[in-house]
């Protein structure tokens, strides 16, 4: 390990496997792999990481990541102390750290009484990475429910954003040179009862329709505007359409399931035949959904 990171060794390891870490299980090694104890560590190993010119990801859950079978260059980081992950209620308000879980923050809204987040249930990603990426759902997007994001720059300072203040599109949003530290959400108040029974509908509706609980699945493209990406694939004909260990899934064509025997490289080249040919039988051209690292 180089002399810059001596004051993190601790926390810093080498040449860490990272199929463990994301969600289709796929990839090379993380030159470098850290998960800060505390805030002011991780602002510090942010700071070192600019200082000698080392790229950083943030790693969430890992279910938005392929990882190149070549692995990662610089320092991965991943945000799971407890001082990343707290999850709060102040009246309307759900407080969580940019690290918990989202479907712990939406049980924890729906159970005192906070309605607006339970379309979201099943989608597995960190609080941080949902909101950083805008997710969406038949309801709209998480960016509607943000009041306030406390946000780090890869130099290490520290933001507080009003939702004036952050930019939210389809599936992005201006979080992008950011991690974020903490959110908080103003939602409205309902019957936990009512909002419990809905949850429970939402989370059946979506495991029926999507590989939920599947190791090694992988949602590939953003819908276009108007269309859905699993509907272009499957009229595609290109449901079961297999490269390698890679398939496309036949519950919702819009996934990829990696087999045992899967490479980086078999998602790949799946992903691009499946533009080639929904663009060549459709005229659209469908937009990766997914970080190639």
């Amino acid at each position: 390990m180089t002399d810059y990171f001596a004051p993190f060794k601790e926390i810093v390891r080498t040449n860490v496997p990272m199929a463990m870490h994301t969600w289709l299980q796929l990839g090379g090694q993380a030159e470098y792999f850290a998960e800060p104890r505390t805030e002011e560590e991780f602002l510090a190993l942010l700071k070192a990481c600019r200082q000698n010119n080392l790229p950083v990801h943030i790693l969430g859950l890992g279910s938005s990541v392929l990882v190149s079978d070549d692995g990662v260059p610089g320092m991965v980081i991943r945000l799971t102390a407890p001082e990343f992950c707290g999850i709060e209620i102040q009246d309307d308000r759900l407080i969580t750290g940019g690290g918990a879980k989202l479907g712990r923050a939406i049980t924890s809204a729906v159970y005192a009484g906070l309605a607006g987040l339970e379309a979201f249930i099943g989608i597995p990603s960190t609080v941080g990475g949902a909101v950083h990426g805008n997710i969406t759902s038949a309801d709209g997007d998480i960016g509607q429910w943000v009041e306030t994001v406390r946000a780090a720059t890869f130099d290490g300072e520290i933001l507080t954003l009003d939702r004036e203040n952050i930019a939210f599109g389809y599936r992005c949003s201006s979080l992008e040179n950011q991690v974020i530290l903490s959110c908080t959400f103003r939602l409205e108040k309902d019957n936990a009862g009512e909002l419990a029974r809905r949850l429970q509908k939402n989370w059946i509706v979506r495991k029926k329709t999507e590989p939920i609980g599947y190791s090694g699945a992988g949602w590939l493209f953003k819908d276009p505007i108007g269309q859905s990406a699993s509907t272009l694939i499957e009229d595609a004909g290109l449901k079961g359409t297999r490269i390698g260990g890679a398939v496309v899934c036949d519950r919702n064509a819009n996934f990829i399931l990696a087999e045992p025997e899967c490479s980086s490289s078999d998602v790949k080249r799946l992903a691009s035949l499946i533009q080639t040919q929904v663009r060549e039988r459709a005229g659209v051209r469908l937009e990766l959904d997914i970080d190639v690292w």
